[in-house]
């Protein structure tokens, strides 16, 4: 692996796609209700974006090998950890890993102080508030990831729905309104979903560390149900875009990406082994990719024909 690979999946640039597509569908929005469109503070817009879920994703590994979650996930024969795992093995040291880390941040600043110099001070809020959360999600004092009452799983609905959508379509329009609200609800809810079931992949080491996420607190069956639900809620809030006009009628078809996902779903016992939620990660993943380019082809085209 050359160092460009290394860095890329220890930021786990893959998983872009969760953040790029929400600030999308805000400018987008923009462009199909009210006609306008700045590409150069969208490209800006999307590049801090972009910085900022690298950031996130680094500094969640960095704190959950500080807090002992990588190393119990080693040590748990049943877990699959999501973590690049290159602080546990010792690929990387945790003082490069650190300025890599706080590269980005000062990067995603750096994008959110040029676009609120043309749109304003909510601009440069939105970011902050998302760099707290991302910072603070396995960070002490807080460490909210770690309590299990639902504050991580509205904190990756703020942080992947509502910010990010209501953040880019006040870039483009300096405006707030209900409809970006409620466009950052089908995407928010089905990237919650991609996060909170990959929790079980590793909840038994979470368990270990102290992690106390949903799946540890209610156990397999529970948290199966609420995951069931969560994906149901998502589809519906897709539904509601449309009857409110947020989205063209066409967005529906994003509605059929669920197929694939329930279908997992039906294959899942009370209690499975960790590797038997592989297929409900990779199907969540695709989900969420899949519904909201469709979603952000249906505001493109609603755009165009305006």
């Amino acid at each position: 692996m050359n160092t460009w690979h290394m860095w890329m999946k220890a930021s786990r640039s893959r998983v872009l796609p969760v953040m790029i597509i929400p600030v999308a569908l805000g400018a987008l929005g923009a462009c199909a209700w009210n006609g306008t469109f700045r590409p150069i503070l969208f490209l800006v817009t999307l590049l801090g974006a972009a910085c900022a879920h690298l950031f996130s994703n680094m500094i969640n590994d960095l704190w959950d090998f500080r807090n002992g979650v990588d190393v119990a996930a080693k040590e748990t024969a049943a877990a699959i950890s999501t973590n690049s795992g290159f602080l546990a093995g010792g690929t990387i040291s945790e003082k490069a890993f650190g300025w890599a880390t706080w590269t980005f941040f000062f990067a995603a600043a750096a994008c959110g102080v040029a676009v609120s110099l043309y749109s304003g001070f909510w601009a440069i809020a939105f970011g902050a508030l998302g760099g707290l959360i991302a910072y603070f999600y396995v960070a002490p004092p807080i460490k909210f990831g770690y309590r299990g009452k639902g504050y991580s799983e509205i904190a990756i609905l703020l942080s992947f729905g509502i910010l990010p959508v209501m953040g880019a379509y006040y870039v483009q329009t300096q405006q707030f309104g209900y409809r970006p609200f409620l466009l950052s609800l089908p995407i928010g809810l089905l990237t919650t979903l991609i996060l909170f079931n990959h929790h079980f992949l590793h909840w038994e080491a979470d368990k270990r560390a102290g992690k106390r996420t949903l799946v540890v607190v209610w156990g397999e069956r529970r948290a199966l149900v609420f995951s069931r639900w969560l994906a149901i809620l998502s589809y519906a809030s897709l539904a509601v875009c449309v009857a409110v006009q947020a989205l063209p009628w066409y967005a529906l078809f994003a509605a059929a990406t669920a197929v694939p996902l329930f279908r997992v779903y039906g294959t899942l016992r009370n209690e499975n082994e960790s590797r038997a939620y592989l297929p409900l990660m990779g199907a969540s993943l695709k989900a969420s990719v899949r519904s909201g380019a469709i979603m952000a082809l249906a505001l493109l085209l609603q755009g165009l024909i305006r």
